[in-house]
């Protein structure tokens, strides 16, 4: 899964060197990536690593769609087995177990929301559990978060779609389902 670009930024460099010497002088052996990234987030007023991810903003979206879908690569054939996530009515049925067929079929939830628009929990909630039939609201929610399709505030009170074009195999796998749809 791709990552967001968070940014970190310390008022004082002098104070953010002392800190990360003091922190890594009482470690016994190298720190761990994790380690390292806590040292760091201390370094720079926060608790730890997950209280800095969870108080900043993105500086950047994460990057999409996945590299290697190209308009090229989407063959009548991909897009039915897209389409066999979705019933008649559009929701989808089960969870893609590929990274890739999550992202196309997470597209077409994301059409689905109304745009310019927020919601409480409970209302996203209503939401996407009207768009599948597993079960799991809080899956969704959370992968259209991390994908960048959906943005909600820092204590989760309010979410709402952002506005962005849809990628190619997206857009493609919501015409398919478009003109499935019309034809029954």
């Amino acid at each position: 899964m791709s990552r967001a670009v968070l940014p970190l930024h310390a008022e004082d460099i002098s104070a953010l060197a002392r800190s990360l010497r003091s922190q890594l002088s009482a470690s016994p052996q190298p720190p761990s990536h994790l380690q390292m990234l806590n040292m760091l987030a201390r370094a720079t007023g926060f608790r730890n690593f997950q209280h800095l991810r969870a108080q900043a903003t993105p500086s950047e979206p994460a990057p999409f769609p996945a590299p290697g879908v190209a308009p090229a690569a989407l063959d009548q054939g991909r897009l039915q087995r897209l389409a066999r996530f979705f019933d008649d009515q559009g929701r989808l049925v089960r969870w893609p177990g590929k990274h890739r067929q999550r992202v196309a079929c997470l597209w077409v939830i994301w059409s689905k929301l109304p745009p310019r628009r927020r919601f409480n929990e409970k209302e996203i909630k209503q939401l996407l559990d009207e768009l599948h039939l597993f079960g799991d609201h809080a899956l969704l929610r959370r992968f259209l978060c991390d994908l960048g399709l959906v943005e909600r505030t820092a204590d989760c009170r309010a979410y709402w779609r952002v506005e962005r074009r849809p990628s190619a195999e997206g857009l493609a796998l919501m015409r398919h389902l478009a003109e499935g749809s019309a034809t029954r």
